[in-house]
């Protein structure tokens, strides 16, 4: 019988992770316009959360579904605690971004102006202007009468509700909208006539200025700028999909249209406008939010991009040339002498983007595998797999189309790579294909040589330099041989008899894991060493959980470094007490999973694309691979030691479940992304010396 009380709800634990990140944009420690990106980055994740998670939730009442999630709770229950826990989160952003943020702007050169009414006559002026020049031509202003009923509303998509008064007509009020254009920008400069000053304007306040220009018979009554969420899975039945890629792409028209989740407004709308909208989307009370400020704080990204301000943000760190690598060295050579490491992104992503041009064009390459989750908008990996197969090589790539708020960017490629004549791949029935592993074929002097590259992070430029990975290159037999087999079980549903290293989900990776925690309980009870240290995205997987309880109950000293979810209750007597929990939140997105086991004086180190969640590990094809090189392993393991000694970036979870940071008074702040920074540009210069 599950004890609900020893779990934390999957939900809230995410929400505790977003308000992780807000209390890094009010913490004034850091550069002003970095926490203007905190900020941002919590408006985002939001947005995601009510699209996806209480979507599901929402579905699931709907449904009728009466079931307890891990901690005991229904989705209805979950529903009015998010509900509960967002509502004063929203506050507890605007309270940040009016009370500390725009202050503080003010101070240092930038001022936003809240409300059109703050103009002076002659900023007043040249937004009036801008407007017709820039703004009018693009706008479509869309009335509600009896014969023009109340439009769809997209998602995501900021919009100006307002109640017109028919200066013909007496007692007849209608509705209005207008949708805030995307494809101009939303924060607007305009003149100032202080010194060292700059002076913004949000496009919505233009438009709600100029409003009544759209409604020429009419006398506007009240404009308000509003924002609506919607459900936006992609709910569709594989099996019956005859081609995955053109039902993804009539689903993903669906998304803009999806069931309303929530509304924002701004927080003095009028009460009549307010009740049409609720009325007409149609959407509950407790899912408006009023917000006090402009909607949609992402814009803050835009604000962070403005020129003239470095001094407010942290310099750009530059990737450095990878420690076990020399760029004036042939990579295939390398790779045969020795395994590479790589650490992103403090170490460069170059390498990997080399890799596959390199092979692209070699002549002695045969075939180029990959697998493909999520990409960069200008991918040069695509462009040189897309090379490779016009240059006659063999090439297969598993595009994954169901990669969340990715499947469009990704058909365009694998369109594209179809074009090019690449063997394409559109993911697997039933599953996500979630790995990240390049094999390379190439004929040598003494016969054909397989070189891989394996990750725990996708294979995107882009984000690479913003999200913390890891990666090796290989060329040992054991590798290339079962890269190979992973591959044809992609491709031809080929599953091998067995595997030398690696170990796939869905099929043997639960089992490998709950195996691994096993052992190191039974080296306790034995009175070995044991110990286990896991770094992962989240974890809310039950038989984990349990299997780790057991451990930690037998004497296993168990350190968990979770940046997001975690729905295990750490250090409580009697269950989790030689559990320790933390979640580091600094300039990079923690992305890489990385397992250490004691094994008796034996360590083995792993590294994967898996988190220790149900939906990694019994619906995703996920990879773990071990680390086995000596000389790789303490350098791993050095990284986990370097993450466990932070106290500037993490928050510790206490027997409570919640979090908070360490007291630094009178000791030395240590934060490990700082210290790999430093670390990779000491071995930068020491290459070039």
């Amino acid at each position: 019988m599950i004890d609900h009380k020893n779990y934390i709800n999957r939900e809230l634990s995410w929400l505790d992770f977003n308000d992780r990140i807000l209390s890094e944009a009010k913490d004034t420690s850091i550069k002003l316009f970095e926490r203007l990106k905190f900020l941002s980055i919590t408006s985002s994740n939001l947005d995601e959360f009510f699209m996806v998670r209480v979507a599901s939730l929402k579905d699931q009442v709907n449904a009728g579904y009466k079931g307890v999630d891990i901690a005991g709770l229904t989705a209805s229950e979950q529903i009015e605690k998010i509900l509960d826990f967002t509502h004063d989160f929203t506050d507890r952003q605007y309270s940040t971004y009016n009370r500390s943020l725009v202050p503080s702007l003010k101070a240092k050169g930038l001022k936003i102006i809240a409300h059109h009414e703050e103009l002076n006559e002659e900023q007043s002026e040249y937004v009036d202007r801008y407007f017709q020049t820039d703004v009018f031509p693009v706008l479509t202003p869309m009335a509600v009468d009896s014969s023009r009923p109340f439009p769809l509303i997209r998602n995501k998509y900021l919009n100006i509700g307002a109640l017109l008064a028919d200066k013909k007509k007496k007692n007849t009020i209608d509705f209005a909208t207008v949708q805030v254009p995307s494809g101009l920008p939303r924060v607007v400069t305009v003149p100032t006539d202080e010194d060292n000053c700059t002076t913004v304007i949000m496009l919505e306040q233009i438009i709600e200025k100029n409003i009544s220009k759209l409604f020429l018979n009419y006398k506007v009554i009240c404009a308000t700028p509003y924002r609506v969420m919607r459900n936006a899975d992609l709910p569709f039945d594989e099996d019956e999909a005859a081609d995955l890629l053109v039902e993804i792409e009539k689903q993903l028209k669906r998304r803009q249209w999806g069931e309303p989740i929530r509304l924002e407004v701004e927080s003095g709308i009028n009460k009549q406008l307010l009740k049409l909208l609720k009325r007409e989307l149609p959407i509950n009370d407790d899912s408006v939010f009023r917000i006090k400020g402009p909607l949609d704080l992402t814009f803050l990204m835009k604000v962070y991009s403005m020129e003239g301000f470095d001094d407010l943000k942290d310099k750009p760190f530059v990737p450095q040339t990878p420690k076990y690598l020399n760029p004036e060295k042939d990579l295939f050579e390398q790779i045969q002498e020795h395994d590479i490491l790589l650490h992103h992104p403090y170490e460069s992503f170059d390498p990997v983007v080399a890799f596959i041009r390199k092979a692209s064009s070699d002549p002695q390459v045969l075939a180029i595998k990959q697998t493909l989750y999520r990409v960069s908008k200008d991918s040069p990996i695509i462009a040189s797999l897309a090379a490779a197969a016009e240059n006659g090589k063999q090439v297969s790539v598993l595009v994954e189309l169901k990669a969340r708020f990715d499947e469009e960017n990704n058909i365009v490629w694998a369109k594209k790579l179809e074009e090019a004549g690449c063997h394409v791949i559109y993911g697997l029935v039933g599953l996500k294909t979630h790995s990240k592993i390049t094999l390379v074929v190439r004929r040598e002097e003494d016969g054909i040589r397989r070189y891989v590259h394996l990750g725990t992070g996708n294979y995107n430029d882009s984000t690479a330099k913003l999200y913390t990975d890891m990666g090796i290159f290989t060329s040992k037999r054991a590798f290339g041989e079962d890269a190979t087999a992973v591959f044809n079980m992609l491709s031809g549903y080929s599953e091998p008899v067995a595997w030398n290293r690696l170990t796939l989900a869905p099929q043997w990776l639960r089992d490998k894991f709950l195996f691994l925690i096993e052992r190191e309980r039974a080296n306790a009870v034995k009175g070995r060493p044991a110990h286990i240290i896991a770094k992962m995205n989240s974890l809310c997987d039950r038989e984990i959980i349990d299997a780790l309880y057991a451990a930690s109950s037998a004497g296993v000293k168990i350190d968990l470094i979770v940046r997001g979810i975690c729905c295990l209750k750490a250090g409580v007597k009697g269950l989790s007490e030689n559990i320790s929990v933390r979640s580091i939140v600094g300039t990079y997105l923690e992305h890489a999973r990385i397992f250490y086991f004691e094994n008796n004086n034996a360590p083995e180190i792993y590294m994967g694309s898996a988190d220790w969640m149900p939906r990694n590990l019994d619906k995703r094809v996920e990879i773990l691979f071990p680390v086995e090189d000596d000389r790789l392993k303490d350098e791993v393991k050095k990284i986990l030691d370097i993450q466990l000694s932070d106290i500037k970036k993490a928050h510790f979870m206490g027997p409570d479940g919640k979090y908070s940071k360490s007291d630094m008074r009178g000791k030395k702040t240590i934060g490990a992304q700082e210290t790999f920074e430093k670390m990779a540009l000491e071995a930068g210069k020491a290459k070039k010396s």
